[in-house]
């Protein structure tokens, strides 16, 4: 898999969408196991993996995202280590994806994301390669860190689902965004949990002066 690894995901004429809709073709009543979405994929499938899982976790409060985060998680230090082939452990390989839930992934894929193909092409290549693709998978394993946080899973997973894009088409201005996105949420954070050591008004005043929507958007 990882001789023609870079061929193939380089392709822009293979569309990620395709192959989701692919899954969701092959998906019967009683869903697929992970195993089977895996067996599905192509030589891109850390990214298609990582943006499968991501999905779902843009819904804000969605049930079960601290779970879905482990498997993104893993992916993505796998992208660090530069590993060949997707890892999961057994149980969570076993695990059964209802059919209802992989058509809403392919659904919103087609509808949400068909302006990513258009857009996203082979550039900045040192983003999305080599070194640049460690330092994007160790930003989307810390990404998937916080999406295990009760707190919020959208913001992360935004930045994710970018940043697997990016990875997939090899992008790397998409992974750039992605990583920015990620990076600009683990800050916010870090105030937060500094806040708390320090005093929760310390953390309220640097975020009304500095990400007025940040602090709405706890509030909210």
């Amino acid at each position: 898999m990882a001789q023609a690894s870079d061929q193939v995901r380089d392709d822009p004429g293979r569309s990620f969408i395709g192959v989701l809709q692919k899954i969701d073709d092959a998906a019967g009543a009683d869903g697929l196991t992970v195993s089977e979405i895996v067996d599905q994929l192509d030589e891109r499938a850390f990214g298609l993996l990582i943006l499968l899982f991501a999905l779902p976790c843009l819904v804000p409060g969605l049930p079960g995202a601290q779970i879905i985060a482990i498997p993104i998680f893993l992916l993505a230090l796998q992208v660090v280590i530069n590993r060949s082939e997707p890892w999961l452990p057994g149980w969570f390989m076993r695990a059964r994806v209802k059919k209802s839930w992989i058509s809403s992934i392919a659904r919103f894929a087609d509808k949400r994301l068909r302006w990513t193909e258009t857009f996203a092409r082979p550039r900045w290549r040192w983003l999305a390669t080599g070194i640049g693709e460690r330092l994007v998978g160790l930003i989307m394993a810390l990404a998937a860190v916080t999406v295990m946080l009760p707190i919020t899973n959208t913001i992360p997973s935004v930045a994710l689902t970018l940043a697997s894009i990016g990875l997939i088409q090899r992008d790397g201005l998409l992974t750039l965004l992605g990583s920015l996105i990620a990076l600009g949420w683990l800050t916010a954070l870090g105030v937060l949990i500094t806040g708390l050591v320090m005093g929760a008004g310390f953390a309220v005043d640097l975020l009304s002066e500095h990400a007025p929507w940040l602090l709405n958007l706890f509030q909210g």
